[in-house]
């Protein structure tokens, strides 16, 4: 028997023995939630693998023991995960569904279907970006190939060529519904040809059978020839989780007829009957797979229990070192923001080779706002990528960009278009650090306009800050100056975690003093744009602005505010805010979005738990209107706050 049999026996047994092992742990109470075994399906993962060098990429599905097994996680590992120890794979923070081994290539596996194969697109961009031959590798279920990010992640891997084995375990059900009715075209191989690249079908329980198409799908990815689809016609035999009933909704003939076409069974006889290897040779290999799942499992119950300190760490990449800010007041020049975020850009993509701009229109077009204007010329396709119209699609194609190595920038125009990827940007970019414990690190930046103007009506005047904030493992960065909008950038192209970059819309134009030389400013320092005595006034982008125009008319009055802006929502400075309210003793937030559940009522709560003994009048808040954007002017200018109104709304303040 020859290595590379002795591997694809011994991965499928391996595989076999571990699944009805946890199965068995879960029967006893030692796996504490979702328990998802391949059996049926061991050729599969075995076959793929087999091709696969330590450096090229795997991202799976919920059911991924056999592809982490097949990677090379070890059975200690994989139990101790399901177990919940400190010792698992993921250290005891994903279970069954969520299982991480970067440093030997698994990128995760995910409870949600599909975006593994956007992150595998992304690990192909990396590898094209960095001029490697790596490939990348999806597996995923037949229920997924009905699922948008199926489409526009092969669409973008054909577009692009990118190094990238997506492979679909059809076993003929998406957990209990069969694919027969719900694939109205069930030929999922020959559905490659829509996207430009090659479909391959064969008997996913013939593991010789995988394991060529797969050796042939991988030398075409390193040549440079793009991508594979291979269909792997395949069934599980056990219940879709561990626990569930089974014979609901197919019958236990079909199972057992599956079972008699068993993948290990077919290949032991294979090597038997061939001559490759004795009967006695094989018993050998299944004793000691034997012993050692024993022992991983034995380990695994004995191993210790995560620390509770630990449950919070990893949210965030550590803090790095930041440029000292440039004084903006020595600065010779003035610029609009988008002119100076466009510097803050250039200058990072000159320094660092791993940056690139993902959007529409943002190549030779320069963007809808002039965001890459130039950089097209300079930096060429590769780093300025043109996209099709696939929000989810690219975005979740640069969250495996971020996870491979590279540092993506999505240019989404407008942040109402995000909300089309808001599951890849809340289940997987948010959680990847966390889930990884660490190691992987999420350098990816998400661009965009916010807020009402231009009657750009209900679809193009969202900000949405508040609930991003809301999401443990993003950084949301809201500037209102063309000097903050540069080191705020430049921060964030430096950093390790998701960031969103919100541009207020009516403040692109807007022009400021801007060193011409690289700085930065940290996240979480607010900004003290004008000294008061009277009331702390809280504002936001576009309300930042408006409140400044209000102090310069209060001043003049008598009245003393000083403006705050937070610059950054998530995190959030509140203590220069309670320093200020310590000072003032009183307190009014401005913002554009409605009050509901919004950043304002953070303040307000953090302020009055906190420094309520401070306070000398109640907190106010001046909000928009609880409406969808209109786009009559003056319907617009009824549903936002005016300079008119907040200057009334803080001398009332100022005299309770």
């Amino acid at each position: 028997m020859n290595a590379d049999q002795t591997f694809l026996y011994r991965t499928m047994q391996l595989i076999r023995t571990a699944e009805e092992q946890l199965a068995r742990c879960y029967a006893r109470g030692l796996i504490h939630g979702a328990c998802h075994t391949y059996v049926g399906q061991e050729a599969i993962a075995a076959g793929v693998c087999l091709h696969l060098r330590k450096e090229d990429t795997v991202f799976s599905t919920h059911r991924g023991h056999g592809h982490a097994l097949a990677k090379g996680v070890s059975p200690l590992e994989l139990f101790a995960e399901l177990f919940g120890r400190a010792t698992g794979c993921s250290r005891g923070r994903g279970g069954s569904m969520h299982l991480f081994a970067p440093e030997i290539g698994l990128m995760g596996t995910s409870g949600i279907v599909g975006p593994c194969i956007l992150q595998a697109a992304g690990a192909g961009y990396s590898f094209q970006l960095a001029k490697t031959d790596q490939v990348a590798v999806a597996f995923f279920g037949d229920g997924a190939v009905n699922n948008g990010a199926f489409h526009e992640g092969l669409n973008l891997a054909g577009i692009w060529k990118l190094p990238v084995l997506f492979i679909c375990e059809n076993n003929q059900f998406a957990t209990e519904v069969p694919f027969s009715s719900s694939a109205a075209n069930q030929d999922v191989a020959g559905r490659a040809a829509a996207y430009g690249i090659q479909g391959v079908r064969v008997d996913g329980n013939e593991v010789s059978d995988v394991a060529s198409a797969t050796k042939d799908a991988v030398e075409h990815a390193r040549a440079g020839g793009g991508a594979t689809l291979l269909e792997c016609l395949t069934y599980r035999t056990r219940p879709h989780s561990e626990g569930m009933g089974d014979y609901t909704y197919r019958t236990r003939e079909a199972v057992n007829a599956w079972r008699e076409r068993c993948p290990v069974k077919r290949y032991r006889a294979q090597l038997i009957a061939g001559g490759f290897v004795s009967e006695a040779e094989l018993d050998v290999i299944d004793r000691t797979i034997g012993e050692e799942v024993a022992a991983a499992t034995k380990a695994a119950e004995e191993a210790p229990w995560p620390a509770a300190e630990d449950a919070t760490t990893h949210v965030f990449a550590p803090a790095t070192a930041v440029r000292r800010p440039a004084n903006e007041m020595g600065a010779s020049r003035e610029l609009s923001f988008i002119a100076a975020t466009l510097e803050a850009l250039d200058q990072e993509m000159e320094a660092n080779p791993r940056i690139f701009v993902l959007g529409e229109g943002i190549g030779s077009r320069g963007g809808n706002f002039g965001t890459t204007e130039g950089l097209f010329a300079k930096y060429g396709a590769m780093r300025l990528r043109d996209t099709p119209i696939c929000e989810r699609g690219f975005v979740g194609l640069a969250c495996g960009a971020a996870m491979a190595g590279a540092r993506p920038i999505v240019d989404f125009m407008f942040i109402d278009f995000l909300n089309d990827a808001f599951g890849e940007l809340i289940n997987q970019i948010a959680k990847m650090q966390y889930m990884s414990s660490g190691r992987l690190t999420m350098p990816l930046l998400m661009r965009g306009c916010i807020g009402i103007g231009h009657s750009a009506a209900t679809h193009h005047s969202g900000s949405y800050y508040s609930i991003y904030s809301h999401i443990p493992g993003l950084r949301v960065v809201v500037p209102s100056t063309p000097y903050d909008a540069k080191g705020l950038f430049t921060h964030a192209l430096r950093s390790n975690d998701p960031v969103l970059f919100l541009e207020p819309r009516e403040l692109m134009s807007v022009k400021g003093p801007v060193p011409e030389e690289s700085y930065e400013i940290a996240f979480g320092q607010a900004r003290v744009l004008h000294a008061g005595k009277q009331a702390t006034v809280v504002a936001v982008a576009l309300m930042a602005q408006r409140v400044m125009a209000v102090a310069g008319q209060l001043a003049k009055e008598g009245f003393s505010i000083e403006v705050i802006d937070p610059r950054t929502v998530m995190p959030l400075d509140t203590a220069t805010i309670m320093e200020s309210v310590k000072k003032t003793g009183r307190l009014m937030i401005v913002e554009e979005t409605f009050a509901h559940c919004n950043l304002g009522a953070e303040i307000a709560a953090q302020v009055a738990s906190e420094g309520f003994d401070f306070l000398d009048a109640p907190i106010r808040r001046i909000n928009g209107a609880l409406t969808p954007t209109p786009y009559s002017p003056a319907l617009e200018a009824a549903v936002i706050p005016n300079v008119e109104g907040i200057a009334i709304a803080i001398r009332r303040l100022i005299q309770e």
